[in-house]
């Protein structure tokens, strides 16, 4: 048998897992595992780049973690990007293999910036921000990926992945790194249910995000909140309101109800109240399963961090000696021990 292909993704310790996370990116995560040789990485160095609480990161991250894998992420595919510090060693050599011009095309970097002047209440943007980039290249190369899943938005980074790839190749002339190739998963853009003219997040408060987590009370009494129709649609055409709870009750994987209400939508005869109550069952479904698994894991805290810990250094390892042979091919020193 042929080895599998390789895979890597990496997502921010940035608080709560929301159904828009959830639904965008980490079910995904979960569904790839059955075919591909899978690298998961709770990147806390990239949550360095915008301001953040230093003495809460380390709690955020290991909350990713356990979140990771109450919903399905296998432990021995999850490390913690900071217990390879071999991503950033790999990042500096990167550095100079990237054209500065190709960053300031970055168009994510201008986004970020205004907002991390936002948040700092400062006019402070670090070089980091600037730079990430380039270590999130080093994320994907260290690995030797093949495929990076990613949403269309993303296609820049990893352009500039291949890139540097393709010029680190050519300068040491060797065809060291294979070129990753995206993989093009279905991300939804879950809206959210207080304003459906936006997307789901946590920067908006809790109104607009459900936690994957929630509790059933509170999660049902969001859903029954939902913002439907607000009187401003076009006639014939589905308010964005009515339209993300139609998604979320199809990626919860109740087809057999989505259509049943789309029929009845299309007949003009829709009732809200039972849409919201088949949206609510579902997701209500999904946290109740999420939640009995995080209290499993969290039971055992100690020995999941030490799992983790043990994942991480034994992907470590694959990372070690890609630096190692990078190293040797740009003319740099190795610690011989």
């Amino acid at each position: 048998m042929e080895p599998r292909k390789k895979v890597l993704s990496g997502i921010q310790p940035t608080g709560h897992m929301h159904y828009g996370n959830y639904f965008g990116a980490v079910k995904n995560w979960v569904d790839l595992q059955e075919k591909y040789d899978c690298v998961y990485c709770v990147v806390d160095y990239h949550a360095m780049t915008m301001p953040y609480n230093p003495k809460k990161l380390a709690e955020s991250s290991w909350d990713l973690v356990f979140n990771l894998l109450a919903v399905g992420v296998r432990p021995e595919y999850l490390f913690i990007q900071s217990l390879v510090p071999e991503h950033a060693e790999l990042c500096w050599i990167f550095n100079c293999f990237t054209s500065y011009g190709l960053l300031t095309r970055m168009t994510q970097f201008k986004d970020k910036s205004a907002q991390s002047q936002e948040e700092s209440g400062e006019g402070f943007i670090s070089a980091g921000l600037f730079d990430y980039p380039v270590l999130q290249a080093a994320d994907i190369l260290i690995y030797r990926a093949d495929y990076v899943p990613i949403g269309k938005d993303q296609e820049q980074h990893l352009e500039l992945t291949r890139n540097i790839a393709q010029r680190f190749n050519n300068q040491v002339g060797k065809e060291y790194f294979v070129l990753p190739e995206p993989l093009y998963t279905e991300v939804l853009k879950v809206r959210s249910t207080a304003d459906p003219e936006r997307k789901m997040s946590k920067s908006l408060g809790p109104k607009h995000y459900i936690n994957v987590f929630e509790e059933e009370n509170r999660l049902r009494k969001q859903v029954r909140s939902a913002v439907t129709d607000t009187g401003d649609t076009p006639a014939g055409q589905m308010s964005p309101g009515v339209e993300n709870l139609f998604l979320l009750l199809k990626a919860a994987g109740k087809t057999e109800a989505h259509a049943s209400l789309m029929d009845t939508y299309q007949a003009g005869n829709l009732k809200y109240v039972d849409l919201k109550e088949a949206v609510a069952d579902a997701l209500v479904e999904l946290s109740t399963a999420f939640r009995a698994r995080k209290t499993e894991l969290l039971a055992n805290k100690k020995d999941v961090k030490n799992q983790i810990r043990a994942s991480s250094a034994e992907i470590r390892k694959r990372a070690q000696e890609t630096v190692r042979e990078v190293k040797e091919l740009t003319g740099l020193m190795n610690v011989r021990i």
